[in-house]
Order: structure tokens, then C-alpha cells, then sequence
């Protein structure tokens, strides 16, 4: 058995934090839009979500190859200290964030992180393509709320209270692909960098997979509650117009291979309804709360990862000019 080096276990162990920690902050988002409606039930939505995390990144892996190689040249010498320091960025300013009552996007926080450690380490930076990640993650929630606006009309005048779980169940499922093949491949792309390979493989997918749904089952009581309770007096309606619009904003922005944030989409789709059907009535203070938070995210995850890839060069005698 080959030695293995102390980076790849380093960053093998943030990966699997990292992928927990994605179930928590990102399992509640995609499971509250359906919450008022008994037809998908907490355990057997999560089940779906880590099949399709599983298996939609062996169709597709190109949201993941733009972490690894569009944002900045992790292959290089010392990638993946800089990726470890990355995440480690990523996981405090969320973690930070959201016990100030300000939750967050973790993918927007990767990025900033990705950015400024690749920076700090010296790395091949390419801030075109950190110039249009930002753009289609400012851009989602902007279309997810114009598609809400447009899906809640359509829904509220075609579907009865009744007939409302069929597209709820289409609209779940639609969603959980488009999360699977774009803001769920942030994982394997950790795992790509730590293990050296440029292609999703099942071994891991399934890894970063179930490790999403045990993060998933601790996190959902409190990760859902903003979208559902907080942000909007929502009605089922306004739920399943969120699911459909986030899904195809999101699809969108995958086919050009950008990751964006489905909590923010799904939030965009949230207010899109609710103003699109008035008794959904948008908290607009709980709104501006987040959106503040997005702004602070993406600076703040690349300044904490840039001063901790200068630290750590430092402290391990490399030259940091």
C-alpha cells in the first residue's frame, strides 16, 4: 500500500465535514417548500435527495469541474492545502453567519473561499470566471422569483387544493435533479481535489451522497424554518410555484455550467409567489436580512481565505510573495 500524504487525508476529512455540513444547511431548503403538504414525508424526501445527489453527477460532472479547474488552478503544487483552507474559510463565516440569525448560501461561501485562498497561496486565479459565477449567482434568485411570479398564477388558476400533490411530487423531484447536477457537486469537487481524479466516480457520489443525508436528517428542523415560516406566510401553493421556478432557474444556469445557490433560488421563488398571490404575504424584513447576508458572504469567505493561506504558507516556511 502506497504512503499516502497528510494533505489528501487533511482535505479527505474536510470533504466529508464539508458534504455533513451541506445536508444541514442545504437539506432543510430543499425539503421546506413542501412542509404544509403531508405528500412527501421528511424521510422519504431525503431518501430522494441522496439518490439523485448519488447518481445525477455520473450524468453530469460539469459544475464540479468548474469548481476544481475554472475558479482557480487547484491541481497546482500546494492545491490541496489551499482547498482545505478554502472550505475551512467557507464553514466559519457560515457558521459565524448564521449564529448572528443571518443564514446563508455555503456555495457562495465556497467560492469567496476557493477565490481567496488561491490568492493567498499563489495560485492561477481566474477572476473572469469568479466575475461570472458571482453574475449567475446574483442572477438565479432574480429569475427564480420572476419564474415564482409566473408559476403561482398559472398554478392557483389550473390545480385544486386537491389535485395539488401531483405537481408538488413533479415539481420535488425536478428540483432535487437540478440541485443534484449543479449546488450538490460543491462536494465531489472537494473530493476530486483530495483524491486527484478529474471525473465523478459512483464510489464517491455515493459517499458525498449519504454523508448530504445524515447532515440532512440532524439539520432539518432548523434549516427549514426560515424559507418556511419566516420569510413568507406561505401556502402550499406558494411552495410548490418555488419548486418548479428554482428548478428551472437552476437547470439554466447548469447547462453553462455555473454553480449557484438553491437556497437562494428557492428564496427568490418563495417571494416571486407570494407576490404573485397576496395572501402568501413576503416578511420583507427577513428578506432584507438575508439578502444582507449574501452581500457579506462572498467578501468575507475570500478575505478569511486569503489571510489563512497566508498563515498557514507561513508557518510552513514557504515563500508567501
Amino acid at each position: 500500500m502506497g504512503h499516502v500524504s497528510l494533505d489528501v487525508v487533511v482535505l479527505a476529512v474536510i470533504a466529508g465535514l464539508f458534504a455533513v455540513v451541506s445536508g444541514m444547511n442545504d437539506g432543510g431548503a430543499l425539503l421546506a417548500t413542501g412542509v404544509k403538504l403531508p405528500t412527501i414525508r421528511p424521510v422519504t424526501g431525503i431518501a430522494v435527495l441522496v439518490v439523485l445527489v448519488a447518481a445525477m453527477p455520473l450524468v453530469t460532472d460539469k459544475v464540479a469541474l468548474t469548481f476544481v479547474t475554472r475558479l482557480a488552478s487547484f491541481e497546482a503544487p500546494g492545491g490541496r492545502t489551499a482547498m482545505a483552507v478554502a472550505v475551512v474559510a467557507a464553514l466559519v463565516v457560515v457558521t459565524v453567519l448564521s449564529m448572528t440569525g443571518r443564514p446563508t448560501s455555503l456555495t457562495l461561501a465556497v467560492v469567496g473561499g476557493m477565490t481567496g485562498a488561491g490568492m493567498g497561496w499563489g495560485l492561477p486565479v481566474s477572476y473572469r470566471s469568479v466575475a461570472q459565477v458571482l453574475a449567475f449567482g446574483v442572477a438565479a434568485p432574480i429569475v427564480g422569483g420572476l419564474l415564482g411570479w409566473g408559476a403561482i398564477r398559472l398554478l392557483t388558476a389550473t390545480t385544486t387544493a386537491a389535485g395539488l400533490w401531483r405537481p408538488h411530487w413533479a415539481g420535488f423531484l425536478l428540483q432535487g435533479v437540478a440541485y443534484a447536477v449543479n449546488d450538490a457537486q460543491k462536494m465531489l469537487a472537494i473530493f476530486m481535489v483530495a483524491l486527484g481524479f478529474t471525473e465523478a466516480r459512483p464510489a464517491f457520489t455515493t459517499l458525498a451522497a449519504v454523508l448530504f443525508g445524515l447532515g440532512a436528517m440532524y439539520g432539518l428542523p432548523r434549516a427549514g424554518r426560515l424559507l418556511d415560516r419566516e420569510l413568507i406566510a406561505s401556502r402550499p401553493p406558494h411552495g410548490v410555484a418555488a419548486e418548479w421556478s428554482a428548478a428551472g432557474a437552476v437547470l439554466g444556469c447548469t447547462a453553462a455550467g455555473m454553480p449557484v445557490s438553491m437556497s437562494q433560488t428557492i428564496a427568490g421563488g418563495l417571494i416571486g409567489a407570494g407576490v404573485g398571490y397576496a395572501s402568501g404575504k413576503v416578511r420583507w424584513y427577513a428578506a432584507t436580512r438575508i439578502a444582507a447576508a449574501w452581500l457579506l458572504t462572498l467578501p468575507g469567505s475570500a478575505l478569511l481565505g486569503w489571510c489563512l493561506a497566508l498563515l498557514v504558507k507561513g508557518l510552513a516556511g514557504l515563500d508567501v510573495t
